[in-house]
């Protein structure tokens, strides 16, 4: 490990000063100036070492270090200054070629130099490199989650349920310790990924293009305050060695599902282009069952019953591409442009068994055909100035981000029994369109040897617009337009939105001896502007449904931390976050997902603020790792879903339910966890955690109570086992228990995920083979009340799933990937996608 930090080092200290190259200078005579060449092999098999480095040390000015690295035949040749030099030529986990003194003037040629491994170091770091899954900092947590099987084939959706303290539900839903206000941010900004707020698009990119998840539970200052469960930072692969390499991965499955994949990196001493280009298609077949029980005299009906089958098809293309132009030594651009169009088709099936209070039966049968079309483009600017080499740095942030979502759904619904007879024929339309900008600069500037001061400014503007029509066939007789396509002008509408948020923050850490502090402060200015375009003679708001609303607030943060040793360490970190609505929360229109379900959002809702602290513990030993937290939050103004009668009926006299958010008075959530990271020998690793925690709700709406507590728990356990013929096997099991809110409680739930993989090729390549969910347990099942029904319902999301995948590397090994990452990316502020 030490050697490769000292390569790495070595790495970028040649690369700030730019003589990756065959010279640098020039000019001058042979007297002057020399030429050194060589070839560099391995010793055991005679094959050429590609990126071996050849260092040059001036014995005269031991500062003054040049050199170069070798190509893909092995070969090297460097030009520098005539004079006295310490010769050394290295490469990881081999041992090191030396020439102490030597002369060079003219042309010189070190021939062909043999390297044999160094058992010892190669132990090391094959070992480091299945332990090292989680790196503890004053703010955050480190996962690399790139090497774990159950993620070929996966998505990013799929790789964050292996990271402790994150549980993805069956729908996609993330929360971190147990809250869905979760940021996400990618390589440490907002991004097209995540448009509209939803992460459907996390469900359609490859893990394989994660470098590392951050998973940041008390977030400094520098963060956007956005987010009351904290932020989960996703830094996506961009490699930084010299010459043309990277990846294409294929997986193909049951249900259908194919994807390919191709991930490819060019660097040369001033440029580094990178790319990634993807399609994937995927066929996701579930089920649903609803069965609402009526309380006696309470409706007409007594009971029922609701059986939805749905098959989800997708098509989704990605494509991510860049440089990095390097100005000067300390100066560099960054631009970048990402595209993602996808497509899709729902079509669900609802079968509906109505029971009267009067012994009477009918069934009907809907089909609803969600046809969506997906656009999203996002350009990105990233300027970076180095001041020095201690850190002093300034990089400045421009980001321009469209989305367009296209949705149109066909419904039809028809009564079986006891008379065949039409009741709907609906058709809904809705187009969202979205921009975003960002302007973002932060200053670093290190005081003495341990000090840091940070400053910086943050402007985010969001607009969007949603168009949502709603026309059907009018099936009412007693109607004069009866029998024709009518539009709905009680739900048809024209909503626009607008977020700007303005932020300015400073922050200051140091470290005393064993004692390391980060604090700052953030001020940020929210302003939420609503307006709604309908047909006012059709609609009569009980609220007005225009509004304008302005939010100042303080952001304090401090994260401490106590080193008992370079293994142990304690740390408590405070924070004051907010949650801001999003647009569809806010829309005061309804929208019908079916003729007696609604949801409609509340222009009356407004910011939650969360004040919340962490006290963790890691302690690492030779084999075994331990990391543990306990946390308390108190959020006042917090969100809460409820539902509730509108006191309407359909035609046929069912009782339309709306559900909408309130803003409850608070909530309070403590908990704690643990994970512990065990290699018991080189051919295992176990990585175990669980998460336990508590809310305690307390608010009133309408003359209801809603207040509700709930304890639950999760727990993930990672097993990976080498088996003879250097077959790897991965195991993945994963158990929520049960929870509880206002009006619902859920179920426990069990899912394993198992995984096989073998290289081949000279290890080049991998194929792996995997089953997702193998007992086909991911179902949730719920109970909800309300005054006058109890409802219990059942979802399965995706059924089990089966994947085979190849991955081919291009002119890097597996191992040379292992070795050369680790500090790609350093701080947060890389820009590009």
């Amino acid at each position: 490990m030490r050697q490769w930090l000292r390569v790495a080092a070595l790495l970028f200290v040649l690369l700030g000063c730019g003589i990756f190259s065959f010279g640098q200078e020039p000019g001058g005579d042979a007297q002057r100036r020399t030429t050194i060449t060589g070839k560099v092999i391995d010793k055991e098999n005679g094959q050429p070492l590609e990126f071996a480095t050849l260092v040059l040390q001036s014995t005269e000015d031991p500062n003054n270090i040049t050199g170069g690295i070798t190509d893909a035949e092995g070969k090297f040749e460097v030009e520098a200054p005539a004079g006295r030099y310490n010769i050394r030529v290295e490469f990881i986990s081999y041992k090191t070629y030396e020439v102490k003194d030597r002369m060079l003037r003219g042309r010189n040629d070190l021939g062909t130099i043999s390297l044999s491994l160094d058992v010892s170091t190669l132990e090391a770091v094959e070992v480091t490199g299945e332990r090292t899954t989680v790196e503890i900092k004053l703010d955050k947590k480190v996962y690399n989650v790139g090497k774990d099987l159950t993620n070929a084939g996966a998505t990013i959706s799929d790789a964050l349920n292996n990271v402790p303290s994150v549980a993805v539900d069956v729908e996609g839903g993330i929360s971190l310790r147990g809250n869905q206000n979760v940021r996400i941010l990618i390589n440490g900004r907002p991004s097209a990924l995540a448009g509209f707020g939803s992460t459907d698009a996390l469900q359609q990119l490859p893990a394989d293009a994660i470098e590392r998840i951050e998973v940041i539970t008390s977030p400094s200052a520098r963060y956007d305050a956005e987010g009351t469960a904290g932020i989960l930072n996703i830094v996506l692969k961009r490699d930084k060695t010299l010459g043309f390499n990277g990846t294409f991965q294929a997986n193909g499955g049951y249900p259908e599902s194919f994807q390919a994949t191709s991930n490819l990196n060019y660097r040369t001493k001033k440029f580094n282009f990178f790319n990634t280009i993807g399609y994937r298609y995927r066929n996701s077949p579930g089920r649903a069952l609803n069965d609402n029980i009526y309380n006696p005299g309470s409706s007409n009906f007594d009971r029922i019953t609701e059986e939805r089958d749905w098959d989800r098809t997708s098509n989704g293309f990605n494509l991510n591409i860049g440089t990095e132009y390097f100005i000067t030594e300390q100066t560099s651009v960054t631009a970048s442009f990402f595209t993602r169009l996808s497509d899709g088709v729902d079509l669900t099936t609802n079968i509906n068994d109505r029971f009267y209070a009067d012994g009477s039966f009918d069934q009907s049968v809907s089909t609803e055909e969600e046809n969506e079309e997906d656009r999203s483009y996002q350009t990105s600017l990233n300027f970076r100035h180095n001041f020095n080499e201690d850190g002093h740095n300034l990089t400045v942030d421009l980001q321009y981000s469209e989305d367009k979502e296209d949705v149109n759904t066909p419904i039809e619904e028809r009564i079986f029994a006891p008379q065949d007879s039409l009741i709907r024929d609906d058709d809904v339309f809705e187009i969202q369109e979205q921009n975003d900008y960002l302007v973002q600069a932060d200053y670093v500037l290190p005081i003495g040897e341990n000090a840091r001061f940070e400053a910086g400014y943050r402007g985010s503007f969001e607009n969007s617009e949603t168009d949502y029509l709603l026309q059907g066939l009018q099936l009412d007789p007693t109607l004069p337009d009866f029998g024709e396509v009518v539009v709905n002008f009680g739900l048809t509408n024209t909503f626009n939105f607008e977020q700007n948020i303005n932020a300015f923050y400073t922050q200051y850490g140091n470290k005393f001896g064993k004692f390391s502090f980060l604090a700052g402060l953030r001020l940020e200015n929210t302003r939420l502007i609503g307006s709604v375009d309908f047909n006012e003679n059709e609609v009569d708001f009980p609220f007005d449904p225009n509004f304008d609303k302005n939010f100042l607030g303080l952001f304090p943060t401090a994260n401490l931390t106590w080193e008992f040793g370079e293994s142990e360490n304690i740390t408590l970190g405070y924070n004051r976050r907010i949650n801001r609505p999003r647009s569809w929360q806010i829309n005061p229109f309804p929208s019908q997902s079916s003729r007696t379900n609604i949801f409609q959002g509340n222009p009356s809702l407004n910011p939650a603020y969360a004040n919340t602290f962490d006290l963790g513990y890691l302690k690492r030993w030779d084999k075994l790792t331990l990391t543990t937290s306990v946390y308390y939050q108190l959020e006042t103004d917090s969100f809460e879903w409820i539902t509730e009668e509108t006191g309407e009926v359909t035609s046929d006299n069912i009782p339309i339910l709306r559900r909408t958010p309130i803003n409850l008075s608070s909530e309070e959530r403590y908990g704690g966890e643990a994970a512990v990271l065990w290699n018991p020998s080189k051919w295992m690793r176990i990585n175990t955690s669980a998460n336990v925690f508590r809310f305690v709700k307390d608010g009133e709406y309408n003359g209801t109570d809603f207040g509700a507590s709930n304890l639950s728990w999760f727990a993930r356990m990672n097993a990976k086992v080498t088996l003879p013929g250097k077959i790897d096997w991965q195991t993945n099991a994963f158990y929520r228990g049960p929870s509880e809110n206002a009006q619902s409680r859920t179920e426990g739930l069990f899912i394993l995920n198992v995984a096989f993989a073998k290289d081949i090729f000279k290890d080049n390549a991998t194929i792996s083979f995997n089953v997702n969910d193998v007992f086909n347990s991911g179902v949730r099942r719920s109970v909800s009340e309300t005054p006058r029904v109890t409802s219990t319902s059942e979802t399965q999301w995706r059924v089990r799933q089966f994947q085979v995948g190849f991955v081919y590397r291009f002119n890097q090994t597996k191992r040379q990937q292992q070795r050369g990452r680790g500090n790609d990316y350093g701080d947060d502020d890389e820009g590009g996608f």
